[in-house]
């Protein structure tokens, strides 16, 4: 039923442009609704309000009503010819909706919300920063205040935003096509923050699609819905502005990094709360306590990008800009990461640009057509994982991508992206047949548009100039993963070491009594351990289908499990790489890991062995980090150099590490239950040898065999050096053993302490039993059969007469036990203000030592106690604040 209004309502409201709007077939809504001039020069206002049965025009300026529209169409098609207003005006409506009467602003009024620029750019798909404009931002526009909407859907014939403020009705709110960029955006007065959305999009055959998410939504409800919530602007404060100023001047490769991988919805849980999620903020704390407790440097979050299965982990992910609502909003997200920097903890990300899921509501024929996806399943779909692949080919698409890194870092202070599954990017012919797929224009299996794609996006990432870096997770051979894109490389900063973990743990999970005819499964790393800058993984995939846990896999009875277990984590963090271990397996976890319940705390709680192992990690977490031996040089070949790779027969691996400062540092690995005595490693410097770390000490549930705490050298020649150490090594063990100074040297050895455990002296007794890190009901001493006294300085050259090897091998209070022969001790006046002394924390000489602690934020107190030095140690307390770096 049409009402008709005048004489001239045919050319005002022609029947064909009103039924294009009420049946929601209007692709150019900002050409017929809201206020026009007509060819007379007079005004017509048309709206589509469906349920209205009154419908007014007001003045905006003065709230005075000018005119009641007619009903042209029943279905609630209103307009009004304004013949006496020659001049358009700003307007709203009053609309009776049953009992309730409603004003506000008509959309159709509004001019276009992206500017010329920003258009250009997304045109050109190098608009790096593209959540600026594109998605829901509130603004203030013309007085009024609403969201500005925005979506690339190139292909559409009409895109809508629905929500509870139209009633889901796609007709109701039709957006402007910005041809020269292929983007759909309205401006919508009265929509706010928290309010719901989804696109209602039409193909370009007028099919109607699935209601989809927003592509940049930051923030969205879980299923069913799946809806985007509009966020107001961050007005988060971040704290962490000391650790980013930090961060952008470091270079990673000669820095310590030992990450702990995380997912969050499994790793600790409310039992008493329904076993519910732990929130972010709740994460925080516990969690920035437990890194710190256990030693970690990083943090590696499995991904938190919103996606729809629980089951998934996160791995694909339909909302790249959202961190999932599972545990927080947005700000809560920020808050966790600047707790963990407050903290000293890094932060990286699991980022995943490989692929995306076919949910109906995510990107899967986002307007109709193969829009992020390619469009043969050959190329745009991945057989595996039932996902799909995107079109790196499409500028669009990358730009997408590379925007979505960047908003990451920026928005969220992260200091990494771990992208996932970087093999299945680089090839076609990745997890298929012959047939399944299809070559590149040279006929060959490498997909050269993904290529172009990690070289662009590495690159956008590191001119950021912010510290940020890239780790790839990429398992094949392709080769310079990790070298600069402008020395023909890919770009990343680290590559993880697949090859490295699938040979090392097959050899862990065969019986020591077949390990020799396996050696070569762990020297093979090192003929490629330099071609990239390696991280070694211990991920979250190693503990998952049907493999159990690590130490499942690990051969022998328990005992040899556990064994087994300690030699196997003192190879990794000894082992030139970086370093990253999945969360429970630093406590040695027995079962495989559940994404849907907590890990076993208990076992941290109350049961020796997994406390031991804990103990072990974070001992060599300490270590690591102390000694820049053992990981100043993990990507450079100068700092490694095998000693006897070849004792198959003993099962055997010895190897040196060297950093920047004088000294070397040997490992010795026994792989076989067999204690070797009199075992003769050849050395490169002369002297007596600290036994840093030993694995099977007592203190890590070990049998305690060793070598008292240090081993000297014979003028004996073996494995081609001049040099040899007659050495116990342990059963299934492995000894850490630090040099001495070189006699030529004039700068101390890089190690910090003599001690076989932690330096940090007040929490060796205690093991966490909660991520919260609360002592444990009984305390044990450090772990024996270790060196018997701890350094409490290092002379460097022109020192007062006293040996300096001597003087590093003992403490204040006497020579260690056994070795009469040492000078006696310095009195403590005689080692303070002569500069003669290094300090323990960097190996720096000092003049004045509580002027010097101010550097590290301890205080004279806090030194003495950390480093076991007598009460009487002559140095004044220096108060730096509450916070102290430890």
């Amino acid at each position: 039923m049409t009402h008709h209004h005048d004489t001239n309502d045919q050319d005002l409201f022609p029947a064909s442009r009103v039924s294009q709007v009420i049946h929601g077939d209007c692709r150019d809504p900002f050409s017929f609704l809201g206020m026009h001039t007509t060819a007379s020069g007079s005004q017509v206002v048309r709206a589509f309000l469906p349920g209205a049965s009154r419908v007014e025009l007001l003045d905006d300026r003065n709230g005075g009503v000018v005119t009641t529209l007619a009903l042209v169409h029943d279905w609630g098609f209103y307009g009004a010819h304004l013949p006496d207003h020659k001049i358009p005006f700003p307007y709203r409506f009053r609309a009776q909706f049953g009992s309730e009467r409603v004003d506000f602003a008509d959309p159709y009024q509004f001019p276009p919300v992206l500017g010329e620029v920003d258009t250009y750019l997304l045109a050109e798909g190098t608009h790096w920063r593209m959540h600026q404009v594109l998605g829901a931002h509130p603004r203030h526009l013309n007085g009024h205040h609403g969201v500005a909407f925005a979506v690339w859907a190139p292909n559409a014939s009409r895109v809508s935003v629905v929500g509870h403020f139209n009633s889901w009705d796609g007709r109701r709110h039709p957006m402007r096509f910005r041809g020269e960029c292929g983007v759909w955006e309205l401006f919508i007065p009265g929509v706010q923050p928290g309010d719901i959305y989804k696109y209602e999009i039409k193909g370009p055959h007028n099919e109607l699609l699935p209601l989809k998410m927003d592509p940049l939504a930051m923030y969205c409800e879980g299923p069913p819905g799946n809806a985007t919530i509009i966020q107001a602007p961050s007005t988060y404060t971040w704290r962490d502005q000391a650790w980013m100023n930090q961060r952008a001047g470091n270079q990673p490769y000669d820095k310590p990094i030992s990450i702990y991988e995380v997912h969050l919805a499994s790793w600790r849980r409310k039992p008493e709360e329904d076993n519910r999620r732990l929130t972010y903020r709740e994460l925080a704390a516990q969690l920035a306590d437990y890194l710190r407790d256990t030693g970690f440097t990083h943090v590696e979050l499995m991904p938190v990008s919103e996606h729809p299965f629980e089951g998934s982990w996160g791995y694909q992910p339909v909302g790249l800009f959202a961190p999932t609502h599972r545990f927080g909003e947005p700000d809560d997200f920020r808050f966790l990461v600047d707790e963990l920097h407050l903290a000293g903890i890094g932060v990286f990300m699991d980022w995943v640009p490989g692929h995306f899921p076919t949910d109906d509501h995510g990107l899967g024929r986002f307007d109709g057509t193969a829009l992020y996806e390619h469009d043969d399943p050959r190329r745009g779909f991945h057989p595996d994982w039932n996902t799909l692949i995107y079109n790196y080919g499409r500028k669009e698409v990358t730009n997408f991508l590379i925007a979505n890194a960047i908003y990451w870092l920026e928005s969220f202070h992260l200091d990494g992206l771990r992208v996932d599954a970087v093999a299945s990017m680089l090839y076609h012919d990745y997890a298929r047949q012959d047939g399944e797929w299809i070559p590149n224009h040279f006929g060959g299996k490498e997909n050269l548009e993904a290529v172009e794609f990690i070289k662009l996006l590495n690159s956008k990432v590191y001119e950021l100039g912010t510290g940020a870096i890239t780790i790839a997770e990429e398992s094949t051979a392709w080769p310079m993963v990790s070298r600069p894109v402008d020395h023909g490389g890919l770009g990343f900063g680290f590559k993880w070491n697949m090859g490295w973990m699938n040979d090392t743990i097959s050899y862990m999970r065969k019986d020591p009594i077949h390990r020799c005819h396996h050696h070569n499964l762990l020297t093979f790393g090192m003929l490629y351990g330099f071609h990239e800058n390696f991280i070694l993984p211990l991920s979250h995939d190693e503990v998952v289908h049907g493999k159990g846990s690590l130490l499942d896999q690990m051969s022998g009875d328990s005992w040899q499990k556990f064994a087994n277990l300690r030699t196997y984590y003192t190879f990794l963090w000894t082992y030139p790489g970086k370093k990253i271990l999945f969360m429970g397996c630093e406590f040695a976890q027995g079962r495989q890991w559940n994404h849907d319940i907590s890990l076993d705390w208990h076992l941290l709680d109350g049961v020796p062995q997994h406390q031991e192992i804990w103990r072990l990690v974070r001992d060599l977490n300490r270590m690591y980090a102390e000694i820049p031996s053992l990981h100043q040089k993990d990507n450079d070949p100068s700092g490694f150099e095998w000693i006897e790779c070849n004792d198959s027969e003993n099962s055997v691996l010895s190897w040196i590490r060297r950093g920047n400062t004088p000294g070397e540092v040997v490992i010795v690995c026994n792989f076989t239950p067999v204690v070797r005595h009199h075992y003769r490693l050849g050395v490169n410097i002369p002297g007596t040898y600290q036994e840093r770390f030993n694995s099977d000490s007592h203190g890590y549930g070990g049998s305690n065999t060793g070598n008292g705490g240090e081993v000297t050298t014979e003028a004996i020649g073996a494995h081609g050096r001049p040099h040899s150490l007659s050495l116990t090594l342990p059963p299934l063990g492995a000894l850490v053993l630090v040099s001495p100074i070189p006699p030529s040297a004039s700068v101390p050895i890089d190690s910090t302490s003599g001690n076989g455990t932690s330096t940090d002296t007040t929490s060796a007794s205690t093991v966490p039993n909660s991520p919260a890190g609360q002592p444990s009901s009984t305390t044990e001493e450090s772990p024996s059969g270790m060196a018997p006294g701890l350094v409490v300085g290092r002379l460097s050259s022109g020192g007062t007469g006293v040996d300096q090897n001597s003087w590093s091998q003992r403490a204040f209070n006497g020579p260690p036990p056994g070795n009469e022969e040492a000078p006696p001790a310095l009195a403590p006046e005689e080692a303070v203000g002569s500069g003669r002394i290094v300090c323990l924390v960097c190996g720096k000489p000092f003049k004045s030592l509580a002027s010097h602690l101010k550097s590290h934020q301890l205080d004279g107190t806090q030194y003495r106690d950390r480093f076991n030095l007598p009460q009487d140690y002559p140095l004044k307390a220096v108060s730096v604040g509450s916070r102290r770096k430890n």
